[in-house]
């Protein structure tokens, strides 16, 4: 047992609570580390470490610290209570089986770190209720026509995919992972829907990983995706949500030459390769045309390196307008990403990566000096999407 101050309380106040062996595995997962390469780092034997993640035992002081000082968390995170954490089963990872189970993992615990940092977030603000309709069952280009009427959408054009799930009450956050294997992953937790983005991406393809993975929490429901064929209908569901039908045989152009698709793609700002998937599917490239394109993006160093029209700037990547809103309203309670982090007890470092390139504010410090430990939590408001 241990006793300890919660950096948001008065410093007369403490609490009693133990050692929390799920938090340590958690720790050790989110660094990517096995049991063998913690228990090395921190001195202690393999033996030991497995008899704490079991909760056999409980480590001592000087051993907590030395484990802490390994996966660079702080040694209060190991007593706080379990963590929700988003599991295998409901989240949709693309190409699972060529996914190390490490990979999986970090970005699960990450999900973990995230969902700390949302619930954090709405005890204090009130967010946009969830409202996305499911349709389990439904042909992707139907639910993807009956979610954009649902949401007053018509054909228009989707400014902001980031701007769009949120308004409806989706919760979007980062990962930010070694591997190009995470590209995006989704999950309902509760009544809550969850979009997990990788935003070190084109803004292209971000935007269609965030309507992929909306086609999973509206087609495949509370369950889960289950195999390739739900990727494949998720994929569907996001090329029809943002290039409808309609606006693609009315405004793409025709003959599929390649210098016209990087133009056209402006349109529906998607990525080449995701409208020549598009114009094929309705029957508007040839099977031949099509793979041409890609002979052309491989020729021109792959998908990683989107096209531009010469002189054009490449499309900014989408940001985030409740976390922006967030940030910028706790900044004027001088209350601070630093401190944010201390009131959770995980690393700055963490909490940043849950929300890397979604919002534009400063990562520590508040807005006026600084980061004060004793700062009142913020007076809860309403935070309005527009």
């Amino acid at each position: 047992m241990r006793t300890s101050t919660s950096p948001s309380a008065d410093a007369r106040e403490t609490r009693v609570e133990p050692f929390n062996y799920t938090r340590l595995e958690l720790a050790r997962r989110r660094r990517g580390l096995t049991k063998g390469a913690l228990a090395e780092a921190a001195e202690i034997s393999a033996r030991n470490l497995t008899a704490y993640e079991k909760h056999e035992y409980e480590p001592n002081e000087e051993t907590i610290a030395g484990l802490a000082a390994a996966v660079g968390f702080p040694s209060e995170f190991f007593f706080g209570p379990d963590l929700d954490e988003p599991t295998k089963e409901g989240a949709s990872f693309r190409a699972m089986t060529r996914m190390p189970a490490r990979v999986r993992e970090q970005a699960l615990s990450s999900g973990a770190l995230a969902f700390a940092l949302s619930d954090w977030i709405e005890s204090r603000f009130g967010l946009p209720e969830p409202h996305v309709p499911e349709f389990e069952g439904l042909e992707p280009e139907v639910a993807a026509d009956a979610v954009r009427e649902a949401w007053g959408l018509g054909e228009k054009r989707i400014g902001n995919m980031v701007h769009l799930l949120e308004a409806h009450g989706i919760r979007v956050f980062s990962l930010v992972e070694e591997s190009t294997k995470v590209d995006a992953f989704s999950q309902w937790r509760g009544a809550t829907p969850y979009v997990f983005l990788n935003t070190t991406k084109s803004a292209e393809r971000s935007r269609m990983d965030a309507a992929h993975e909306l086609g999973h929490l509206v087609l495949h429901g509370h369950g889960g995706p289950q195999g390739r064929e739900a990727e494949h209908e998720a994929q569907a569901f996001g090329s029809a949500f943002l290039m409808p039908a309609g606006s693609v045989r009315a405004k793409a152009p025709r003959n599929g030459r390649f210098d016209q698709l990087v133009r056209a793609k402006y349109k529906w700002k998607v990525s080449v390769a995701n409208l020549a998937y598009r114009m094929n599917k309705l029957g508007m490239l040839t099977d031949w045309q099509y793979r041409s394109v890609f002979v052309e993006l491989n020729r021109r160093g792959g998908r990683d390196k989107e096209p531009n029209p010469p002189g054009v700037e490449p499309l900014p990547r989408e940001q985030s307008q409740v976390l922006e809103k967030v940030f910028r309203a706790l900044r004027k309670d001088d209350v601070s990403k630093a401190l944010i982090a201390r009131d959770l007890a995980i690393p700055l470092a963490d909490l940043n990566d849950s929300v890397f390139g979604l919002v534009m504010t400063p990562l520590e410090g508040g807005a006026g000096g600084p980061v004060r430990p004793d700062s009142p939590p913020p007076i809860p408001r309403h935070l309005r999407v527009l």
